[in-house]
């Protein structure tokens, strides 16, 4: 799959594409069903199939400080549209100058004089150019003048939950993380930098990898979890942890009350494995809670329910 960034990135032999345009935050069921048709449509017409993204996210940039939290890594973004069969990740740098651009412009410049749609493929609900004033319905309006096509999807529902981002965020800012990983079609996923702690966790039998995501990462609620950890990329890793491979954990997230913490963290517990991970880019997967954050009186207590939250992890994942 080629990456590009900008339109200064698409080549000057550029011939036709079948586009699909949108943030894809999580890329998730819905999405997944977008870039399907972009992907199918593209192989009927023998051209690529372009996904177009953007980077900030565009509410930072219509509103500062308003940046929603962030179910996916662009670089992830990029993987899973691989994964789907997407030719080229196009992201735009979303700028005010960029917002600016009206939708006539948006049309006749970017679509058709750099990209060369034959088909686009959009949400019911999508909106582009200066105010968010371009529609579906005006893109249906420029097709006919130019000759492309457009598919404006309906948005996926199940069992009366319509499937977005935002109703993704909400599963996972309330710890539904299963809820979350039913509508993304994949366990909620947040990665980070495993930097030092206070290192109380080994003293105590419970060594964990303190996990620094990015800024605007999703965090589940407060809670133990029970999930995967991964080491991404090739390492170099000192342990029985092996880069590239799923290893089965128990997650905290949360201040740890019991000893008075007050910095938010996320820490995992690697159940069948020891490793020297500091430095190592990792991904934490959340498949289901556990349980809510607790302060127990003494250590042995804290130590007896964590007992308990290892074994119930073995379960839940067990479980499938």
């Amino acid at each position: 799959m080629e990456r590009w960034r900008g339109l200064e990135d698409v080549p000057a032999d550029w011939g036709r594409c079948v586009l699909t345009i949108g943030v894809f935050d999580g890329v998730h069921r819905g999405h997944a069903q977008l870039i399907g048709l972009a992907v199918e449509l593209a192989a009927k017409r023998g051209v690529p199939a372009v996904l177009m993204t953007f980077d900030p996210h565009p509410m930072e940039v219509v509103r500062p400080g308003s940046h929603p939290a962030q179910l996916t890594t662009l670089t992830r973004r990029a993987e899973l549209a691989e994964e789907l069969g997407i030719d080229v990740f196009c992201v735009m740098p979303f700028t005010r100058e960029f917002m600016k651009v009206t939708p006539d412009s948006y049309i006749h410049d970017i679509l058709v004089g750099r990209l060369h749609v034959v088909d686009v493929v959009v949400g019911e609900n999508f909106t582009f150019g200066k105010k968010a004033l371009g529609t579906v319905d005006l893109l249906r309006e420029a097709s006919r003048k130019f000759g492309f096509g457009v598919e404006g999807l309906s948005l996926l529902a199940e069992d009366a939950v319509t499937f977005s981002s935002t109703y993704i965020r909400s599963c996972v800012d309330a710890g539904d993380v299963a809820a979350a990983a039913a509508a993304l079609g994949r366990p909620h996923r947040v990665e980070g930098v495993v930097v030092h702690g206070d290192g109380r966790g080994r003293t105590i039998g419970y060594p964990t990898a303190n996990v620094k995501p990015p800024m605007h990462a999703a965090i589940p609620a407060d809670g133990v979890y029970a999930g995967w950890f991964t080491v991404l990329g090739a390492g170099p890793v000192t342990g029985t942890v092996t880069p590239g491979e799923r290893c089965r954990a128990a997650i905290s997230v949360g201040t740890n009350p019991t000893f008075s913490g007050r910095t938010r963290t996320v820490e995992a517990f690697v159940l069948d494995g020891d490793a020297d991970l500091y430095g190592q880019h990792v991904a934490v997967d959340f498949v289901e809670r556990v349980r809510g954050m607790e302060t127990f009186a003494s250590v042995d207590e804290l130590v007896a329910q964590m007992d308990r939250d290892v074994v119930r992890t073995r379960e839940v994942l067990a479980a499938g």
